[in-house]
């Protein structure tokens, strides 16, 4: 029997860092476990930085990824914003190479496309998307919690 593909998928952000782990085997995608990891704000960012490394350390060690995908940095008008979920993006990076896990960074639009076949789906497609591809009996909570599925499941299917 073919072990299954897990893949841990990250909707990267500063104050809230969506995760989710699913399996694949034979095509057929399964949630294992997802969340948010968060920080307080007015903590310095170099313990926020330590604290998301230590929780993730934790989600790689628990479930035991093949593969990682993450979702690139979409540029908004916050600059100081932009610059932290960066500094997010790089903990994660440097924690996959520290595990030898493949990454596969996908734009929003690819996400769409992967889940919907439309690069320009709303939040509120994407979520049932998710719902229906896993066969939950409801979205995902918080928001990121879901996107960091659709992230692991298009991770998937580009590999």
């Amino acid at each position: 029997m073919k072990k299954p593909a897990r893949i841990l998928g990250f909707d990267p952000g500063y104050g809230r860092l969506g995760f989710g782990v699913i399996d694949v085997i034979k095509g057929k995608s399964s949630a294992v476990a997802f969340g948010v990891i968060t920080t307080k704000a007015g903590t310095p960012s170099l313990d926020r930085l330590k604290e998301i490394a230590a929780d993730v350390r934790a989600l790689i060690k628990t479930h035991k990824p093949d593969a990682m995908g993450i979702e690139e940095l979409f540029f908004g008008k916050n600059v100081t914003t932009a610059i932290k979920v960066a500094e997010v993006r790089g903990v994660l990076l440097l924690l996959a190479a520290e595990n030898d896990l493949p990454v596969t960074e996908l734009k929003p639009v690819e996400v769409k496309m992967a889940l919907t076949g439309y690069g320009k789906a709303d939040k509120k497609q994407m979520q049932q998307m998710v719902k229906t591809v896993f066969g939950l009996t409801s979205i995902p909570k918080p928001d990121d919690a879901a996107d960091a599925l659709a992230i692991a499941w298009a991770a998937s299917t580009m590999r």
